[in-house]
């Protein structure tokens, strides 16, 4: 779903040596108790209890994900305040090029990855059937509701991410609500989409698309005798309607949402035949150097801190209880278009070629 060229950098953040024990769990890692035991002819003698052991979360931490580059770093940088004896590394880039570097490393045997972050739960679910992700049953997952994780704890929803029809508002005075508005003979040359072929969340979209009775390939077909553009990602989607190249685009929710708020001229649509809906999963690899930050980074992303900050990013958070911002539909307010899983992640090597040969893109 994203844009960057490939690119790999760390951020760390070190407290200072005095506090290092207790900032690295984020609580004191032991405790006393006392215990009485009543006997018949004399007092109770006190026996402290064993110390309770809590794992020391330090080292570096490989994080491999898709998000833009300032969403990773400001959850980076939360994370590291929790946490700082954890030093990030990071590396992202699109969902397909993310999944293909992870799966060269499992292929040489060398996966470099301790969590992964990218678009979509068919690319999780065919990690799962290699399995290639470690099964973490979080605390903090409890509040996430059960058809947005997986059952057996490999990956767990993070976000909620509806793909939406956008305009720009300088050129488009009224505002359509439905995605045939894209075949209709005025829009022709005049819109623009991410391209299944390296965003996750589109390659999501086709799969759903195409298995929906009243839109199938037959749509697609629609689309490219409609002169639609195919973009590489969302992000360059979103600045050729900015900026006016274009007047009309299938793209993700939040940076419509994010870009209007900053003044560009655009303007969000939920059509009414519904929406295909990503959660920018969440997994740690079964081959993870470093368990125990792995699953702790886990838990800061779905804890009450963890979502509210996504949510001051833009996004709309999974997490019963924290407010979606501004601009932006809750999940139970959201008519979702879906389709099977299971049926997405055997079909999407297909789905993609199929729509290379019909519309080309990057």
């Amino acid at each position: 779903m994203n844009r960057i060229p490939l690119r790999k950098w760390t951020l760390s953040l070190f407290a200072a040596v005095s506090v290092m024990g207790l900032a690295a769990c984020g609580t004191s890692t032991s405790s006393t108790q006392q215990a009485a035991t009543p006997a018949p002819t004399a007092p109770a003698a006190s026996t402290p209890a064993p110390e309770a052991s809590t794992p020391k979360v330090e080292g570096t931490l490989s994080f491999y994900t898709s998000q833009p580059d300032a969403d990773a770093a400001a959850l980076i940088e939360g994370f590291t305040k929790q946490y700082p004896q954890v030093k990030v590394e990071l590396f992202r880039s699109g969902t397909e090029e993310v999944v293909s570097r992870l799966q060269a490393e499992a292929q040489a045997g060398q996966v470099k990855a301790d969590v992964l972050l990218v678009a979509d739960a068919p690319t999780f679910a065919s990690l799962k059937k290699q399995d290639l992700l470690m099964p973490y049953a979080s605390p903090e997952a409890e509040q996430i509701p059960a058809e947005l994780k997986d059952a057996d704890g490999t990956y767990t929803g993070t976000k909620v991410m509806a793909t939406v029809l956008a305009v720009n508002s300088s050129k488009v005075k009224a505002l359509p609500d439905s995605w045939k508005v894209l075949t209709a003979p005025e829009v022709t040359g005049k819109a623009v989409m991410p391209s299944p072929l390296y965003s996750g969340a589109a390659a999501y979209n086709l799969g759903v698309f195409t298995r929906q009775s009243e839109f199938g390939w037959e749509y697609f077909e629609g689309l490219k005798a409609n002169q639609m553009t195919v973009s590489k990602g969302n992000g360059a989607v979103l600045k050729s309607l900015a900026g006016g190249e274009k007047e009309y685009a299938m793209v993700v929710d939040y940076m419509v949402a994010r870009a209007k708020q900053e003044g560009s001229p655009v303007e969000l649509v939920y059509p009414n035949e519904g929406v295909p809906v990503i959660t920018e999963p969440i997994g740690i690899l079964k081959a993870a150097k470093n368990q125990d930050a792995a699953k702790a980074f886990v838990d800061y992303v779905l804890s009450e801190e963890g979502q509210k900050l996504a949510a001051g990013l833009g996004y709309t958070p999974i997490r019963k209880g924290v407010a979606a911002p501004e601009g932006l539909k809750a999940l139970e307010e959201i008519k979702v278009l879906s389709a099977s899983i299971d049926e997405l992640e055997a079909s999407r090597e297909a789905d993609k070629k199929k729509f290379g040969e019909m519309m080309g893109g990057n």
